[in-house]
């Protein structure tokens, strides 16, 4: 039995008490950068004999290292403690329908090495063979040794299981029920963390990014479907199959638009970057538009060439999409919501009409808690936010620790 597993013996008590303990200095020093001993024991409430101990596991672990002196009120200057960036790595892979992205990165989530894998095969046994080479070639890229790599992040759209490790549904490769962690580890002999690649954003956002200090916030991307992300009291909301946040799937029009799903009138059949396409095709064959666009950009820029069509199109998505997120104000006020994906790029075209249509349809009282950020992330956030699984399970405490195996170091 793990020794972080629920026990009412004293033994396990006392260990559990440690393992709160060390999550506690080891954030206290991710949070402020370089901090002496004596300022954690003072932040965190801990005596100065626990700190000095459990600081120096975490320095013979190689997670943190002793830096330049501090300032001194005269006496001894104090020597500070901070994160020791190469004191392990972790890979981030985002898998998609024909590749598979991945990225090498430290402790403190700064970026490495990257590199793009393809999957012309989307069984599941080919998909771990690309995912097995990816890895294999990231740490050869970057020189880091096999044992420094302290776990890998599986981000991929669909209903994950992430506390099982199963693919529940895989609505770009068609699977079902599939033990991808597993699988993965029995590759790899590295432990592997998995969930929807939105939740994944969401961690990176928790840990590293615009979420950083806030309990109660929301990540929404568009761009290939419509996802959501959920930070709850300081906890990332799964449901209970892991299911929570398809929120492209909310019915927006009942009776509507055929969807991906199979249902119709969805909000990802009215605002993701295909339905987007699919719009302008339609108003190109009225001769609404002057030319066929065939990919997202192609649509900005007729907007941006003033076609009338393509900022309607944009405009009523945008409006649609306002009108959902109006409706997760008001049903989690949350500090923050933040938007990105690849479909950021529409711009102003697109959330403009988006923030008035919030604006007009949110609570009053609720609008004003939440404030909106648009956030242009590339392809390599995707990568990072799985990388932000592991790095995830390291600063966590392991009272909020979902799965059994809590300790990285």
């Amino acid at each position: 039995m793990n020794k972080l597993s629920s026990s009412n013996s004293p033994i396990g008590n006392r260990d559990l008490i440690r393992a709160i303990n060390r999550s506690l200095i080891l954030n206290t020093i991710k949070e402020h950068g370089a901090i002496s001993r004596a300022e954690i024991a003072r932040y965190v409430g801990l005596s100065p004999a626990t700190v000095t101990g459990i600081s120096a596991e975490l320095i013979q672990d190689g997670l943190v290292f002793e830096k330049e002196s501090g300032d001194s009120s005269g006496g001894r200057r104090p020597i500070m403690l901070a994160i020791n960036p190469r004191g392990g790595f972790v890979v981030g892979i985002k898998v998609m329908e024909d590749h598979a992205l991945g990225a090498l990165n430290d402790l403190e989530a700064t970026l490495l090495v990257k590199q793009t894998h393809p999957l012309t095969d989307t069984n599941p046994e080919a998909v771990v063979e690309g995912i097995h080479s990816l890895v294999a070639n990231l740490l050869k890229q970057g020189d880091i040794p096999n044992q420094k790599l302290m776990g890998i992040g599986i981000g991929l759209a669909g209903i994950i299981d992430s506390e099982q490790g199963i693919v529940r549904q895989s609505p770009y490769f068609g699977w079902r029920n599939v033990f991808l962690r597993d699988m993965i580890q029995e590759k790899i002999h590295s432990p592997v963390y998995m969930d929807n690649d939105v939740n994944t954003l969401t961690y990176a956002e928790k840990w590293f990014g615009a979420g950083q200090g806030i309990n109660d916030f929301l990540v929404v991307t568009v761009g290939r479907g419509v996802g959501l992300g959920i930070m709850a009291n300081g906890q990332l909301y799964h449901g209970s199959g892991g299911g929570a946040g398809e929120f492209g799937h909310t019915v927006v029009r009942p009776g509507g638009l055929l969807c991906s799903c199979g249902k119709r009138g969805c909000l990802e059949a009215y605002a993701s970057e295909p339905a987007l396409l699919g719009q302008a095709a339609a108003a190109f064959e009225k001769h609404q538009l002057s030319r066929l666009p065939q990919s997202p950009a192609e649509l900005v820029a007729l907007a941006e060439a003033g076609e009338v069509k393509a900022q309607t199109i944009f405009a009523d998505a945008g409006e649609m999409l306002g009108q959902a997120i109006a409706n997760l104000v008001n049903i989690f006020n949350p500090k923050r919501i933040l938007i990105n994906g690849e479909g950021v790029r529409a711009g102003h075209w697109l959330f403009d009409p988006m923030i008035k249509a919030v604006d007009d349809n949110t609570m009053p009282g609720l609008r004003s808690d939440a404030e909106i950020r648009i956030e242009p992330l590339g392809d390599d956030a995707w990568a990072h936010g799985a990388a932000s699984l592991v790095l995830h399970k390291l600063f966590e405490s392991p009272v909020n620790n979902r799965q059994s195996d809590l300790t990285l170091g």
